[in-house]
């Protein structure tokens, strides 16, 4: 499903954050990528969601070399793959209402017919009400907006989900909810799995396996990597 072989990644070709690294992620598999703060795991996540170019090493999906990155990459390509990221104000609009915020993939892959079916689907699996859907992001919790996140991750129903530090800032209770729909996703839709985080407890208990930083990278740096 995906392999990610010797990949150098960064901000400046002369301090790369990331050198080396190799991590495969099979069809219907759900790995754990365990790593301190700061190792470079964030930046790793956004070359395989396709939302950064690495500057050396080969990324192939499904089989086929990547060789575009955002918005050049192919739409089949780019409709492969949801992410999730750490910090959920920082990937969200604050001026969509919820439901416009879960729906805006839909509306930018030309798909609005599919607006109000998917949204009567994946607010329930991720515990949003209706009334939370007509909130906009300053006017409810980091858990509710990290919800609606994650079923806009989902709405195109992508085989590939990477979610990065998705619920380092969310309750136990919260992380549970999430953990929960995202696997009922992977369950119906035979969908894979990259969980990046530095909670062990978690990673081992979420996934079929974890897998260390230290035994994928050659080199560690400084992770500054945003949505």
């Amino acid at each position: 499903m995906l392999e990610l072989h010797a990949v150098t990644a960064g901000y400046d070709r002369r301090t790369p954050v990331v050198t080396g690294a190799s991590l495969t992620v099979a069809s219907g598999e759900s790995v754990g990528l365990l790593g301190p703060s700061g190792c470079g795991k964030s930046t790793l996540a956004r070359v395989a969601a396709l939302l950064h170019r690495p500057d050396a090493g080969r990324v192939t999906l499904d089989g086929a070399e990547v060789r575009a990155w955002r918005h050049r990459a192919p739409r089949t390509l780019r409709t492969t793959v949801g992410v999730v990221f750490q910090q959920p104000r920082l990937s969200a609009d604050p001026r969509l209402r919820l439901r416009d915020l879960i729906a805006e993939p839909l509306r930018a892959a030309g798909r609005r017919t599919e607006i109000p079916g998917r949204l009567a689907e994946l607010a329930p699996a991720v515990g949003l009400t209706d009334d939370l859907l007509a909130r906009r992001p300053h006017e409810v919790s980091d858990g509710q907006l990290q919800r609606a996140c994650l079923a806009r991750a989902l709405v195109l129903r992508p085989r590939l989900l990477v979610c990065d530090e998705m619920t380092a800032m969310l309750d136990a209770s919260t992380t549970a909810a999430l953990v929960t729909a995202v696997e009922s996703y992977r369950a119906d839709a035979d969908a894979s799995l990259l969980a990046v985080g530095h909670d062990r407890v978690l990673l081992e208990r979420w996934c079929d396996r974890t897998v260390d930083w230290a035994d994928i990278a050659g080199k560690t740096g400084s992770d500054s990597a945003n949505p």
